[in-house]
């Protein structure tokens, strides 16, 4: 098998040479149909996988290799398409890609199936297992039913009001624009829009973080201004207290002075 780069290399060198079909590198596995599909994101399910590889061939058979005791995927697969050429495409196309922050490697494969995969393609199979699995709803957890769904709608009202109270980000607008307008034949539809959600999720946490900063601000905007407005009242009840003490030391300098001068008098008149 070969590596990303390694791809890359051979495919530019094709092209610029323009090595026919008969001479390309691929035509050394004509004999199998079968891709390998390495650093998948492991939140990727099977009917994600047939969404993103569908648009170059139409796939017949999947195994996305997961974990015995958990279930959950290792990130990676092999799968098959019904017209060898497709693997050519594929492995063109998609090899060194970016999907979810990872980045995938496809390259062809000789595979030989399991005993359990049995000789049947399993995609019909697959197919109806993700159509059970949408109609029984994308938000349920099958572990924590109710706690989880629950959850999310207490989390998607939330949202929902947060929108309603501040205007839409451009993120927002594009992914409302792409669910809606979207050419809903394209396989890829599902892909971009989960990469648009991406978008969105990461414009929120800007949005939330420049706000809280924002917050943050006015709150010691506020707290000096009634440091400030304690201070100036403090200033001028000590300047009130000073004006009262002063004012009584003179009213009372005022009712001493006459009485002195009436005992004055009383001594110089008296026989």
């Amino acid at each position: 098998m070969n590596s990303i780069r390694q791809i890359q290399a051979l495919n530019k060198r094709e092209l610029e040479t323009a090595v026919s079909p008969e001479a390309s590198w691929h035509a050394d596995y004509r004999d199998t149909a079968y891709i390998y599909i390495g650093g998948l994101p492991y939140d990727l399910s099977e009917g994600d996988i047939l969404t993103i590889f569908s648009q170059f061939g139409e796939p017949v058979h999947l195994n996305l290799v997961r974990d015995k005791d958990t279930g959950k995927s290792k990130g990676f697969a092999f799968l098959k398409y019904e017209d060898q050429r497709s693997t050519d495409l594929a492995v063109d196309n998609l090899c060194g890609a970016t999907v979810m922050g990872r980045l995938l490697r496809v390259d062809h494969m000789r595979y030989k199936r399991k005993e359990e995969e049995g000789l049947e393609d399993n995609i019909a199979a697959l197919d109806k297992e993700e159509l059970e699995r949408q109609r029984g709803g994308r938000d349920h957890d099958r572990d924590h039913h109710g706690y989880r769904t629950s959850r999310r709608r207490r989390s998607e009202s939330k949202s929902d009001g947060e929108r309603r109270k501040r205007p839409l980000l451009k993120e927002e607008v594009e992914l409302a624009r792409l669910i809606e307008e979207h050419d809903d034949e394209d396989p890829m539809k599902e892909y971009l829009i989960q990469e648009k959600k991406e978008e969105v999720a990461a414009a929120l946490a800007k949005s939330k973080s420049s706000r809280r900063r924002n917050d943050s601000a006015e709150r010691r905007d506020r707290h000096r201004h009634r440091r400030h407005h304690r201070r100036r009242h403090s200033e001028e009840r000590s300047r009130s207290r000073e004006r009262r003490h002063a004012h009584r030391r003179r009213s009372r300098s005022r009712s001493r002075s006459p009485s002195r001068g009436r005992r004055h008098r009383r001594r110089d008149y008296s026989p």
